[in-house]
């Protein structure tokens, strides 16, 4: 069932909406009653109170888990956009923008921090010019709960109950080398003829061939003669014509001296989590980069 927001209903208010979206980022009433400071039952009032003004179901529910309807699907984006515009709304409205002012710490991937945070972070600074960013660009999984960052770019969802993940896109992946490799190397057509060739690895090659046999390809060590645990540096021996290696689309098309290899393969998918601490809930500096961070990812993914 699909729901039109062009008529918009008088009993559509924000306490339910909200009730509703923290549901669809937890994932379960007992999650959002977290997110929320609420009781569940508070909560799971909320929600079918929204259910009953739209007319429609928005969650199966399955146990303690929820599961998003065709409906809610419908309605989670663009509730999402009312959110994030009404934000806008009421920081512009306060003049309160330029006083958010202090130091967030993001954490992510090195490659994700040189590629595709920046874009994000004129956006930030377009709000909040007095904050200050320390970008801990790094690949290993930082530690929220002990504050060695403020907000984590992450691959898998956590599990501690302290934390707070949204899922704000699925990202895809292909592989990719240089022309001139190729052209001495051989362009491959099939994952068995691609098995043959040099891959760079960034991150321990023995976690990289677990991932790429998952993939259906099958790899050695042999097959790793170059490799660095910084992403940058494998990327830009890539770059410079010294193998293969998988990477996300987004980075591939910024780096006009590679191409893809196995143009016609699907390709391969990936979850990106936006984290933090639950002090997202009493900290407008870092709710304010979450909220920025999260529509700049998830207007990528439309993209």
């Amino acid at each position: 069932m699909h729901i039109c927001m062009d008529q918009p209903t008088n009993s559509f208010d924000w306490t339910q909406s909200r009730a509703f979206l923290a549901a669809v980022d937890a994932g379960s009433l007992s999650g959002a009653a977290r997110l929320l400071g609420l009781a569940q039952p508070t909560v799971g009032r909320q929600i079918s109170a929204l259910e009953q003004d739209l007319g429609v179901l928005l969650f199966e529910r399955s146990g303690r888990s929820l599961a998003l309807t065709r409906a809610g699907l419908d309605l989670v984006e663009h509730v999402r956009a009312m959110e994030a515009a009404a934000n806008r709304v009421a920081l512009s409205a306060s003049g309160q923008s330029q006083a958010v002012e202090g130091l967030v710490r993001i954490t992510a991937s090195d490659i994700f921090s040189a590629y595709l945070l920046p874009r994000a972070l004129k956006q930030i600074e377009a709000l909040a010019p007095q904050l200050e960013i320390d970008l801990v660009a790094s690949n290993e999984v930082r530690d929220l709960i002990r504050r060695e960052a403020d907000i984590a770019v992450r691959h898998v969802r956590p599990e501690q109950p302290d934390l707070i993940a949204k899922k704000v896109r699925t990202s895809t992946a292909r592989f990719y080398a240089t022309p001139e490799y190729l052209k001495r190397h051989g362009t491959p057509a099939t994952l068995e003829a691609l098995a043959q060739h040099r891959f760079i690895s960034f991150t321990d090659t023995d976690q990289m061939i677990a991932h790429m046999k998952g993939i259906g390809l099958e790899l050695k060590r042999r097959n790793f003669r170059y490799g660095s645990a910084s992403g940058i540096v494998a990327w830009e021996l890539v770059r410079q014509g010294f193998g293969v290696t998988i990477m996300s689309e987004d980075v591939g098309a910024m780096t006009p001296e590679v191409v893809p290899v196995l143009p016609e393969m699907d390709p391969v998918t990936f979850p990106t989590w936006l984290v933090t601490h639950r002090e997202l809930h009493t900290s407008r500096r870092i709710r304010l980069v979450f909220d920025i961070l999260a529509g700049f990812l998830e207007k990528q993914h439309r993209v």
